[in-house]
């Protein structure tokens, strides 16, 4: 008997597909674009396992089949699944083969299930690889190793049985008040398009596809507020909130996922513009555009009734829905004339052309001892990321590297609210942890600390609150200590006393109970440390004992001058499970301090906006404080004292057709220890634009390890990447100018060389009506 031709795999994709569709009832189109059910609810327990439940059996039955199930392998707080009802990686496993065993044997078609996951840092599923969060790895400045690390901990979603993750990547951190900045590769478009080409190349090399969330702006919300709206315009769209995107697209991303946020006065998810113009006919994505969870449902406000409200999704060009009812109906949409079903084909096209891709027809679940078995320990490479994350922002006084020779410090104390917790170390979207998993900061320089020292702990304070009560036995501990250890900062553990909204996000005030400051839906007006801690730093430092702060953190707090009160200050935002092992790694100088800040850090939530690469306006700040941030972006201090020459440029003057020259910068290290600098390139539109310029914009870094005394050069390679800015018509492309190439250790220490850029020789004047606009960059230093 001839197969179907869709079930031929020598058959080109886009045949198979055509064969399929043609197949198709109302029914089953309808049934591959919804993503309805809870995947924790698709399964229960019995006595010796697991077992799939009436509530799955009639989902697949109402549809004839199911586009994707969502959150199979889930746990956290929200699901409410944990250790003693939920799914570990062998039975996570099990259960996936046994949802395709049951979709393929009880459907018409056979149409295998989209397995789509959670992996905003490793795999959101007990026994699941859990990473520092994207905050961290945007400040090592390291694709390379995300990718490996992205890789590592797709193959172990895959391995379950998983075929796609969702990663927020999209998101910038324009406003730090909000609570999801610890989702965020920081605020720069540049940074965040590199770590997104990293997250998707990683992830497919483990045959894994990446949803990108979020599909776009939702990182501009006014006042930092969740799921708020934005008063972006759009050229700021384009030139700052769609870099990660086009890069991610470019790279190969299976989808993206429309934010819950407004653009132009619509939703995402019913905005056409983003999903349909820009996307697919701008950018020729072919992937899956896919809803936030109960983001089609919200639309009902906008149309009056939810078939009118899926079929406003389907025809702006939402492919799959996320916990939502009114894809269900798309079926009566069509039947009633609100959406062709042309439209709704077009949807189901692109669902079973990912499916195909991925292979699920010949291989709905891996074969035992699948390839990516070679992937390096997802562990060992989170570990890494979490060493390199750690940022040095302030040291006097050479307190550090804490000495390691036996003897030399008789007592340390550790102190804080996060010297010993866990679970403050891991950040939101967090599966539930074995007993015994991770080391704390206190652990950590416990196993550090030379022979004959003792190490000491007191909490000091609580996590939020005045409460001080706690703040003489601190003291006690640091008045008898050679040096002083404060772990301060923030904490996204989600517990139970959390109340949760639909979609999964913490309600608003709920967090305040059991200690979160940070998280979806948890946003801060304050973004000044809690008062509680900032009386136990004031109170340690009136000690003497030399104090070194450690700021474990889902968002840049805002910082005082610490100058006099703290001897060094480092930013370990959440780095995992192994973070406390990756802290003292730094404080004992077992490795260098290399993070660099993928975020401005304010001086006090009033400045706000700091964000380096704001538009060029000359602005001189205010009369009753700095406008200028705590720290700049791309700060980030080492051990010894680095020199930098100025860029040199192989040429001054470059066509705009063809603008290729190099830009060489020596580095030497001038102190006694060895040295990881990240060299920053920064492009500062000087004339020429259409659009007012921004004052630096970041388009390129170089890691360079320096032997003391040693000196390197960072070679920058300059082309169109390098040099293009967002013309009149939204399209990237190099304009005739005056430019300066600027380098240096971050935004806020560079060095320029001018570069003209003359018109293409044949293009006679310019169209000014066509012509270019700068991007990229950052707030003014006023020496230029």
């Amino acid at each position: 008997m001839t197969l179907p031709r869709y079930r031929d795999p020598a058959a080109p994709v886009a045949d198979r597909v055509r064969d399929l569709l043609g197949r198709m009832t109302l029914t089953e189109k309808v049934g591959q674009v919804n993503q309805r059910m809870y995947g924790w609810n698709a399964y229960e327990r019995t006595g010796d396992g697991h077992r799939l439940t009436s509530a799955f059996r009639e989902e697949v039955a109402a549809f004839d089949g199911m586009g994707a199930l969502y959150g199979l392998q889930r746990a956290d707080a929200w699901s409410g699944v944990g250790f003693a009802d939920g799914l570990d990686a062998r039975d996570g496993a099990r259960m996936a083969a046994e949802v395709q065993r049951h979709v393929r044997a009880h459907t018409r078609l056979g149409i295998p299930v989209l397995l789509v996951e959670e992996m905003p840092h490793g795999h959101q599923a007990l026994d699941g690889t859990v990473l520092p969060v994207n905050l961290a790895v945007g400040a090592t400045w390291d694709p390379d190793l995300y990718a490996e690390a992205a890789a590592a901990a797709a193959a172990g979603l895959r391995a379950r049985g998983a075929h796609l993750a969702l990663v927020s990547a999209l998101d910038l951190v324009r406003d730090p008040r909000w609570g999801r900045a610890e989702e965020c590769f920081g605020e720069d478009p540049y940074l965040a398009a590199r770590l997104t080409e990293a997250l998707v190349e990683g992830a497919r090399r483990a045959g894994v596809g990446v949803v990108l969330k979020h599909f776009a702006g939702q990182g501009a919300t006014v006042g930092g507020r969740n799921s708020a709206a934005t008063e972006l315009g759009v050229r700021e769209l384009h030139e700052i909130h769609l870099a990660a995107a086009r890069a991610g697209a470019a790279a190969g991303a299976a989808g993206v996922m429309a934010a819950y946020n407004e653009f132009d006065g619509l939703p995402c998810v019913a905005n056409r513009y983003l999903l349909t113009e820009v996307l697919r006919e701008r950018w020729g994505f072919d992937g899956i555009v896919m809803a936030d969870g109960t983001a089609v449902d919200r639309l009902v406000r906008l149309t009056g009734d939810p078939v009118s409200a899926g079929a406003l999704a389907l025809d702006a060009g939402c492919d799959v829905s996320l916990w939502d009812d009114c894809f269900t109906r798309l079926g009566e949409a069509v039947e009633r004339g609100l959406v062709t079903e042309s439209a709704l084909d077009a949807a189901v096209a692109r669902v079973l052309t990912l499916k195909f891709r991925l292979g699920l027809f010949e291989q709905p679940v891996p074969s035992a001892g699948p390839k990516t078995a070679a992937l390096p320990d997802p562990a060992e490479l989170g570990e890494r990321l979490a060493r390199a994350s750690v940022t040095l922002l302030s040291h006097e006084g050479g307190v550090l590297p804490l000495s390691r020779a036996p003897g030399a410090l008789r007592r340390i104390a550790v102190l804080g609210p996060n010297a010993d917790a866990l679970a403050r170390q891991l950040g939101d979207y967090t599966a539930p942890q074995r007993p015994g998993t991770g080391v704390t900061v206190l652990e950590g320089i416990r196993a550090a600390a030379p022979p004959g020292t003792e190490v000491v702990h007191a909490r000091g304070c609580e996590l939020v609150g005045g409460e001080v009560s706690g703040v003489p036995a601190a003291l006690e501990a640091a008045a008898e200590s050679d040096v002083a250890v404060l772990v301060l900062g923030g904490s996204s553990a989600r517990t139970g006393d959390t109340v949760f909204a639909a979609n999964g996000a913490a309600v608003t005030g709920s967090g305040a109970s059991s200690g979160m400051t940070c998280g979806e839906g948890v946003d801060l007006a304050d973004l000044a440390l809690p008062a509680g801690q900032r009386a136990l730093l004031e109170a340690v430092s009136a000690t003497g004992t030399p104090v070194v702060v450690v700021l474990v953190q889902g968002r840049p707090h805002a910082l005082p001058e610490v100058t006099g009160t703290a001897s060094a200050v480092l930013s370990a935002w959440y780095p995992g499970p192994p973070g406390g092992r990756a802290v003292a790694d730094v404080l004992f100088g077992v490795c260098e301090p290399r993070g660099r800040l993928p975020v401005s850090v304010p001086r006090s939530a009033a400045q706000l906006p700091v964000f380096y690469n704001g538009k060029d306006h000359r602005y001189r700040g205010y009369v009753d404080q700095s406008a200028r941030p705590r720290h700049a972006f791309g700060h980030g201090l080492s051990y010894t004292t680095v020199e930098y020459g100025p860029p040199r440029l192989s040429t001054g003057c470059v066509s705009a057709d063809a603008p290729d020259l190099t830009c060489r910068v020596t580095v030497r290290n001038t102190g006694p220890r060895p040295a990881h600098e990240t060299v920053q390139l920064y492009v500062r539109r000087l004339t020429g634009a259409t659009s007012w310029p921004r004052v630096r914009e970041l388009r390129g870094f170089v890691h360079l390890d320096l032997a003391p005394g040693a000196e390197a050069e960072a070679v920058f390679t300059i082309g169109r990447d390098t040099l293009a800015s967002t013309d009149r018509a939204l399209h990237l492309t190099v304009e005739p100018g005056e430019v300066a190439l600027e380098t240096g250790p971050s935004s806020d220490r560079t060095q320029p060389a001018p570069l003209e850029i003359t018109a293409p020789a044949a293009a006679g004047t310019p169209d000014l009506r066509r012509s270019e606009t700068s991007s990229w960059g950052d707030d003014l230093d006023e020496r230029h």
